[in-house]
């Protein structure tokens, strides 16, 4: 059943491998569940905010007020959707997208994770396939934004492959320790031109609202 108030919840992304949900509470607390299992070597940090070294039960509930942060501070101006990932009905990850003043900017920026189960599959690509979709083809979006630390090769190569180009880089606090991130970019038009025709937006109509702010 659809629901009235907060249709986001019916909101999917659907390629041939991957579903991108609008997560409801049952969906944040598979996707918390899979984190616990692990994301990333413990020597590294693939994070901007190092969120997975809190210890337990701290990071289950951080990461649960997080989901429920993002959803009660939801604004059409102002928005961040963490997409929970599905294979055949499993919830394997999170592919995330944020704007701000998008209506006027049309630009928008991603980040992810995959459970360590369920890397090096290609899975990763294919969810960032489809939220650039979401963004590209379902909002209209001219430029897509997104980063990774210098030495994070996954990320990076899922970013090349889809098209983006180095759009030069920062240096930021990485576990107390000051470290290079790379910025990344990708157009519109270098979109269009690796457009794909099997990727399907399902009850985007009645998100627009929350998603498109209207401009003077």
């Amino acid at each position: 059943m659809a629901n009235p108030y907060w249709p986001l919840f019916d909101l999917s992304i659907r390629t041939p491998r991957v579903e991108l949900r609008y997560p409801d509470d049952e969906l944040v607390v598979k996707a918390i569940e899979l984190s616990t299992h692990g994301i990333h070597d413990p020597a590294d940090m693939p994070f901007g905010v190092p969120w997975t070294d809190k210890p337990s039960p701290l990071f289950e509930r951080n990461s649960a007020q997080h989901y429920w942060q993002n959803r009660a501070a939801h604004k059409a101006d102002d928005w961040r959707m963490p997409f929970v990932v599905l294979v055949e009905g499993d919830v394997v990850g999170v592919q995330g997208c944020h704007a701000e003043n998008f209506a006027k900017s049309r630009v928008a920026g991603t980040g992810s994770w995959l459970g360590r189960a369920h890397q090096g599959q290609g899975i990763g690509k294919e969810m960032r396939a489809a939220v650039l979709h979401f963004l590209f083809a379902g909002l209209d979006a001219q430029r897509c934004e997104s980063g990774a630390w210098h030495d994070n090769a996954p990320s990076l190569g899922v970013s090349r492959s889809l098209g983006y180009v180095e759009n030069g880089d920062m240096i930021a606090v990485r576990r107390d320790t000051a470290d290079r991130q790379i910025r990344l970019l990708l157009t519109r038009e270098e979109w269009e031109s690796r457009r794909r025709d099997d990727i399907e937006i399902s009850n985007l109509d009645a998100c627009v609202e929350f998603l498109i702010a209207p401009t003077a």
